[in-house]
């Protein structure tokens, strides 16, 4: 019988590796978005490179989107189901806590679309609002 992690890679045409088995599992527990760093972390054996190649097969597969959070490093988030990353669609802000150094999906808070003038093309949106979360704020 297949694990519900197994059938979510399989879904997405992605064969299921015990690394990439792995990832979406530790990903799957985290509250807020996750660097390369924090996968290294996490794994005692870990190949930087097959992190990497894992996170960009998520990603270019609507697993996961990466966060640019403005500190330089890139953080990467689970999608939601039937999220396929279109701009129109599934854009939604992000919220990084400057006590705590987290960065959070507001998956609630929809991006609005933006009507770009002529002969441009929007690639990605990205959208973070810095402050201090509800966790680090008491409420």
């Amino acid at each position: 019988m297949l694990s519900n992690i197994e059938n979510k890679l399989k879904e997405k045409n992605i064969r299921p590796t015990a690394m990439r088995l792995l990832v979406l599992e530790t990903l799957q527990k985290q509250i807020a978005a996750g660097s390369i760093q924090d996968l290294e972390a996490a794994f005692e054996k870990s190949d930087r490179t097959t992190l990497y190649r894992t996170l960009k097969t998520f990603e270019e597969k609507s697993i996961v989107h990466k966060i640019e959070d403005g500190t330089g490093v890139a953080k990467y988030a689970l999608c939601e189901a039937g999220c396929n990353c279109e701009i129109d669609n599934d854009l939604h802000l992000h919220f990084y806590c400057t006590t705590c150094n987290e960065t959070q999906c507001l998956t609630e808070q929809k991006l609005p679309h933006i009507s770009l003038p002529s002969g441009f093309k929007a690639m990605d949106a990205n959208l973070v609002v810095k402050g201090i979360c509800n966790k680090c704020n008491g409420s």
